[in-house]
């Protein structure tokens, strides 16, 4: 599936400390029932951390691991003793819990709370383990030091605690954000309808409908020139339509899926309407993508021929609780986060923007 390569917990649902608790007691338990494995992991450990004094390398980092990317982690012995002694730390961790007789399921879990763990400890998390943040502060005279506070203040202040992984004032929608001509031509309850002006003398007569996910905005399809699908599709002679959700609030707390496809399907008659064309091809991300898919078996349990063609976007359609990013969603999870969502009407965008960083 699209997310088998996610290691975490399921965003929608969230993820529950007692969760994270149960899967380290039964990490625990395993060593106590297991003392024999423990002991010859232990060894391993040993003898990887004396390979490691001794200047050997017993494991390179994971290929793309940008953390120990700075040519010092390789070069300068005692960082190159660090970096293995860590590695073979985090290995002897990991070989532990798969050599466990934890089922597949809670193997899972207990990696991915092994890897919170280990990841908090990397040497790069502090100043002195981290040999390109030293070098930023020698070349800056030390501005980079105070840059970084001001950025934990503001992460403080203004984003929860949580780090700030763009500066949002450094964008304008309509400025150098969503910046393809265009106007809202429909609008329903649920979403407006956005169509693009064409940038060339002749277009193809079936129309694009693009369907962003409800969480996130239109333009992530038309972010700037040069990163815009739209802006793609209509120079080469595509007529291009995109749906731009309504946010909801706790006022729409009974929409559901026949809400979402209902609007669709008043959406693609306009886009029919205005094209003059008898179907449209229809692309969709995420849980954008998962709505296609509902709209797609309701038009056909009806006879209506109004798609051509869908494409789908990183979208799970099934299993979703047999891939990693279900590793947390039990039935108590789900259950509570329904509970949750009832009470306040809405799942905000911050709760979900939370669990995934």
């Amino acid at each position: 599936g699209a997310t088998d390569g996610m290691l975490g917990p399921n965003p929608f649902v969230g993820l529950r400390a007692i969760d994270i608790f149960a899967a380290a007691q039964q990490i625990g338990a395993q060593a106590m029932r297991h003392p024999a494995l423990l002991l010859d992991q232990t060894a391993a450990l040993a003898r990887d951390l004396t390979s490691a004094l001794s200047g050997n390398e017993t494991s390179p980092p994971q290929q793309g691991d940008k953390r120990f990317a700075d040519p010092a982690w390789r070069d300068h012995s005692l960082y190159r003793m660090t970096l293995q002694g860590y590695l073979a730390w985090r290995n002897a961790l990991a070989g532990f819990v798969e050599r466990s007789a934890l089922d597949d399921r809670s193997k899972e879990r207990a990696q991915f709370v092994m890897s919170l763990m280990t990841d908090a400890l990397a040497p790069t998390n502090t100043l002195a383990g981290n040999p390109a943040a030293l070098r930023k502060v020698v070349d800056s005279g030390g501005a980079s030091l105070v840059a970084g506070l001001k950025n934990m203040l503001a992460d403080t202040l203004n984003n929860k605690g949580m780090p700030a992984q763009v500066d949002k004032t450094a964008f304008e929608v309509g400025g150098n954000l969503g910046t393809s001509p265009g106007a809202v031509v429909f609008r329903n309850e649920v979403l407006e309808l956005i169509q693009y002006a064409p940038a060339t003398p002749n277009v193809y007569a079936r129309p694009q409908l693009i369907v962003p996910p409800q969480i996130n905005k239109y333009y992530i399809f038309d972010l700037s020139k040069g990163k815009s699908i739209v802006e793609y599709l209509v120079n080469n002679e595509f007529q291009v339509f995109v749906v731009s959700w309504r946010n909801p609030t706790g006022e729409h707390r009974d929409w559901d899926l026949d809400t979402y496809v209902a609007a669709l399907i008043e959406a693609i008659q306009a886009v029919r309407d205005i094209t003059g064309s008898a179907d449209v091809n229809l692309h969709g991300a995420c849980s954008g993508a998962m709505t296609i898919s509902a709209l797609l078996g309701h038009l056909a349990s009806r006879g209506e021929k109004t798609v051509n063609a869908a494409t789908l976007m990183v979208a799970v359609l099934d299993n979703i609780n047999q891939s990693q990013l279900g590793l947390f969603s039990t039935p108590e999870a789900v259950e509570l986060a329904k509970q949750n969502s009832m009470a306040k009407g809405v799942l905000a965008g911050e709760e979900i923007g939370r669990v995934f960083a």
